[in-house]
């Protein structure tokens, strides 16, 4: 895979060497602490580049690494899939859309390589996640899994409250549109949980569409009110064991700057 120069200089490209690996295992640690138990060891990014995964690198002028994607390839229901298991960029280069930059070039990569699928998860409680997965990158919610990597994983990122995540999809043929959904799309569609979680014992609605509600801010809602988080994480994980198993499907993200965001999720 080519290397990839963005407007401001910065080259995307393949880690190459010892040290680079090493930033971005040192990047891992910055990113989600240091005792992190679910941190990548830099020789599973050496293993990576040779079975046709990806462990590449966003790079400043001066070489410094910005950020980094790692992936596996490898068979799914018979078809060529690619797992893309972590994105970090440093703090300082944050807000430059270097994520969604190393996502492309990841996407670049295995489509040279005949892969179909590109998968990955996201925590559906971290709002600007689900808007670059869900809104700039066009991936589709495929399945949600509780705690699907433990209880705790020793992260502050993740607090003590699980490891929920969406399972999503990114084919690689076609090219997803990216969209902005508006808070139109919400109107006269039932809440089914948010800020005040859900009263005990009471029905889901059997509605065409529904909304569930995440905070704004997940990580200072965690880090400020450890209970308040609990009541509305749980709120939000029952709603989707409930309904997405009937067949609804995620079918917005809409983002709010002045409140809470929320998915919208209807019926298929």
């Amino acid at each position: 895979m080519q290397n990839v120069t963005l407007g401001d200089e910065t080259v995307i490209r393949d880690l190459s060497g010892q040290q680079e690996i090493a930033d971005a295992v040192h990047i891992q640690e910055e990113t989600w602490g240091a005792g992190f138990t679910e941190r990548v060891p830099g020789a599973m990014f050496i293993i990576a580049q040779k079975i046709g995964g990806v462990a590449a690198g966003a790079f400043s002028p001066e070489g410094r690494l910005l950020g980094f994607v790692f992936g596996l390839t490898g068979v799914r229901n018979g078809q060529l899939v690619h797992w893309s298991d972590m994105l970090a960029v440093r703090p300082e280069a944050q807000g430059r859309h270097l994520g969604e930059a190393l996502k492309r070039w990841q996407r670049a990569h295995c489509r040279e390589r005949d892969v179909v699928t590109i998968y990955w998860t996201f925590d559906p409680f971290v709002a600007r996640n689900a808007h670059l997965n869900l809104n700039r990158l066009g991936a589709r919610v495929e399945e949600f899994v509780p705690n699907m990597y433990g209880a705790f994983t020793n992260s502050h990122v993740h607090g003590a409250l699980g490891t929920d995540r969406f399972i999503v999809s990114w084919p690689v043929d076609a090219e997803p549109a990216s969209r902005e959904p508006e808070r139109a799309l919400l109107a006269g569609v039932p809440v089914v949980a948010g800020a005040g979680g859900r009263a005990a014992g009471a029905a889901f609605p059997a509605a065409p569409a529904v909304a569930i509600r995440i905070p704004r801010d997940y990580a200072a809602l965690l880090a400020g009110d450890l209970d308040h988080a609990k009541a509305w994480r749980g709120a939000a994980r029952d709603a989707f064991l409930h309904y997405l198993p009937l067949g609804y499907r995620v079918r917005a993200f809409v983002p709010d700057p002045a409140g809470d965001a929320a998915y919208l999720l209807t019926r298929a």
